[in-house]
């Protein structure tokens, strides 16, 4: 293109090389592209050198809104604000973009079209104005004009050069915008991928909504975004993010949305893109931009899954610019992974929804670990459970005697029974004696057995528990209780494996191993001349603490499901939900009467449940706290007090399922000697 300038003889002056000269530097602006105001001011500068004018404009057609829009321009005298944008049939340059043509006002004075944008110019004293379109491959772009304030100044020659310059000026946008459009598709790619990591990292969608807002923000321009998540209820839309910098918090936005009255609805329900403005948008639904001044596009996108449709995706913009093609379908592609991360999000909030349903509801023994350590009535699972455990295991196969310390309620005979199943006497009886819940004087005659005639009453021969346990185990529970003068022939028999029944002669030999287990502090006993010496440090072989309920806390859960289940089989009731909040109350209450309170206390609950759901009277345990945290005293004090309220609560009755030994978590026998060791009278608890 360039040789077709060079004429064939010489050039004829100074000015036809000053042309030339232009035209190769138009060719260097060609192929080192930088931004368009740049390479505007530079053409303008090197024209300057050739051609005498007095204006010159730059005006690029806005596909947007089919308008002329004024990129560049220079002028000492015009207002050229005014020439920002313009209708195509008002500007000089749109005659000039729609007809490919040059267009050539010799004086401005005898032309009557273009008056909004030529009197603008007429303001500046421009007498006479040219423009060429800007056009490359077909593709027209819109124009560059040059004004004179003399008439006639634009000559043939000049009209031939500014056309080649028009050309040369045309390629040059043509390769900034492409330079421009690549960077733009770079930043949109990283934008994805910058959208599809932060969706990848978490399911948290409201906490990331306003991140991936503002990567979209970088490349597509919007003002406000929100994502509305379909509500199958209510069938209605509802706001599920929002993201919106300029927010001041007086303005209002409907959190609910209509399918068939907002724009985000019938997106939602024809399930393609929609752009509205602001007339249609108050049309639709005129409380949606409430207060929401200068909102002029809405951009709605439905999330579609393999599903269905989920929701929809919202942008607003407070400029006349509406979102084009290109915004739009970088939009698509963001809403298609929003979707998916929708739909994946909804799936792990149902997997969480169902683990918490199973956890609150599903009744399980955890069999796994009793069944290895062969404690099969035992249920838990802690640390301090499992302790327990491993040392009941360590000391089952050897014969040695074992002492289980603990409160009460426990769970201290579960344990013997388990040593007594995992040790080598598993064949062989294991016999129990609560030694509180038998008078002493006849606590004897239950332990050694007694001859006919041996006492009052005495009416036949009876054979003793230490007796009965030969070749396997004797249980002795609440060993703390044994009178003292009854300790030094329960410390020869086990002694020496030996004994005489109450009113016998004959020495009967037995194979017997101990499991003993008390509530006391035997240490303390034993310095008080409560409990000899000898015995304690006979029975003191092998100690096993057995924790109390307020020390395993995890198992609490494990133990209450295990007694809802047992005691709904049992009454043929079906609960197979337990409230969350309940168990919490369950695990947060102290439970001093341990296991075996927590047992009764179910069984409670279970006789007052009348649906699926447990129904717990947790008043009482309320009632409980408080009496607790007001008491003051010593424990025996308090034990005493509680076991009397007991007793009043319950009208004085001790044995039955509303007596005050269920209420106090305890065995009618034990209750009773407890009543006797405390010295309580029947004047105290009785009105």
């Amino acid at each position: 293109m360039l040789a077709q300038l060079v004429p064939d003889s010489h050039f004829e002056s100074d000015a036809e090389l000053r042309r030339y000269e232009t035209l190769l530097q138009m060719a260097d602006l060609v192929v080192r592209p930088s931004d368009l105001q740049q390479l505007f001011r530079d053409v303008s500068e090197r024209l300057g050198h050739v051609v005498n004018f007095d204006l010159i404009l730059f005006t690029l057609h806005n596909p947007a809104n089919n308008k002329m829009q004024l990129h560049y321009g220079e002028s000492p005298d015009a207002d050229l604000e005014q020439l920002g944008e313009l209708p195509v049939e008002e500007a000089p340059s749109g005659w000039v973009w729609q007809n490919q043509s040059p267009l050539i006002i010799p004086d401005l004075d005898e032309e009557v079209r273009f008056e909004r944008g030529l009197n603008v110019i007429r303001g500046a004293g421009i007498r006479s104005y040219c423009c060429f379109p800007l056009t490359i491959a077909q593709k027209r772009l819109g124009g560059i004009g040059l004004g004179c304030s003399k008439v006639h100044f634009c000559q043939e020659k000049d009209l031939r050069f500014l056309q080649r310059v028009a050309e040369l000026v045309a390629l040059a946008i043509e390769n900034v915008q492409s330079s421009i459009a690549l960077q733009q598709e770079k930043e949109r790619m990283q934008m994805l991928l910058e959208v599809n990591a932060a969706l990848v990292s978490n399911h948290d969608l409201p906490e990331l909504f306003t991140a991936i807002s503002g990567f979209i923000r970088k490349v597509v321009k919007q003002d406000y975004s929100s994502l509305s998540l379909y509500d199958e209820t209510n069938q209605t839309l509802r706001r599920y993010a929002i993201d919106w910098p300029a927010m001041n918090g007086s303005c209002t936005i409907a959190t609910e949305l209509s399918l068939k009255e907002s724009g985000p609805g019938l997106a939602f329900l024809e399930r393609k893109t929609k752009v509205y403005n602001r007339e249609e948008l108050i049309t639709l639904h005129p409380t949606l931009l409430a207060n929401v001044e200068g909102v002029q596009w809405l951009c709605s996108i439905p999330l579609l899954t393999r599903n269905g449709a989920v929701g929809t995706i919202n942008f607003a913009r407070q400029d006349e610019d509406t979102f084009n093609s290109q915004d739009l379908n970088l939009l698509k592609q963001i809403a298609g992974q929003i979707a998916i991360a929708v739909d994946n999000s909804r799936a792990y909030r149902e997997i969480a929804a169902l683990t918490e349903r199973l956890f609150e509801e599903k009744l399980y023994l955890q069999d796994e670990i009793r069944s290895e350590l062969n404690f099969e009535e035992i249920i838990g699972e802690s640390r301090a459970l499992r302790r327990v455990l491993d040392q009941a295991k360590t000391v089952a196969s050897s014969d040695a005697t074992v002492l289980i310390l603990g409160e009460t309620g426990t769970g201290k005979e579960l344990i013997a029974r388990a040593i007594h199943r995992m040790s080598l006497r598993s064949d062989a009886s294991i016999i129990k004696m609560n030694c509180a819940a038998i008078p002493t004087g006849l606590l004897e005659s239950e332990l050694f057995g007694h001859e006919k005639g041996a006492f009052t009453g005495a009416i036949s021969q009876k054979i003793g528990r230490l007796e009965l346990a030969d070749k396997g185990t004797l249980f002795l529970d609440e060993i703390g209780d044994i009178a003292l003068e009854l300790q030094p022939k329960l410390l020869r028999a086990l002694q020496d494996q030996e004994f005489e029944r109450l009113g016998g002669i004959r020495t009967i030999g037995v194979n017997v191993r101990l499991i003993a287990a008390t509530n006391q502090d035997l240490a303390k006993a034993m310095t008080e001349k409560q409990f000899r010496s000898d015995l304690y440090y006979r029975l003191n072989v092998f100690p096993i603490r057995m924790p109390p309920l307020r020390e395993r806390e995890d198992d609490i859960p494990l133990l209450v499901r295990y007694f809802v289940h047992k005691f709904a089989s049992r009454m043929g009731k079906s609960i197979d939900s337990i409230p969350s909040e309940t168990m919490q109350a369950l695990c947060s209450w102290d439970w001093p009467g341990n296991v075996r309170e927590l047992e009764n206390f179910m069984e409670r609950s279970v006789i007052l449940t009348e649906g699926y759901a447990l129904r717990v009277p947790l008043a009482e345990l309320t009632i409980l706290t408080s009496e607790y945290e007001n008491s003051s005293g010593t424990l025996e004090h308090l034990e005493r007090e509680y076991i009397i309220r007991a007793l009043r609560d319950a009208g004085g009755v001790i044995a039955g399922i509303h007596g005050a030994a269920a209420r106090l978590g305890l065995k009618r026998t034990t209750l009773q000697s407890r009543i006797q060791r405390m010295g309580i009278s029947r004047e105290e608890y009785v009105s």
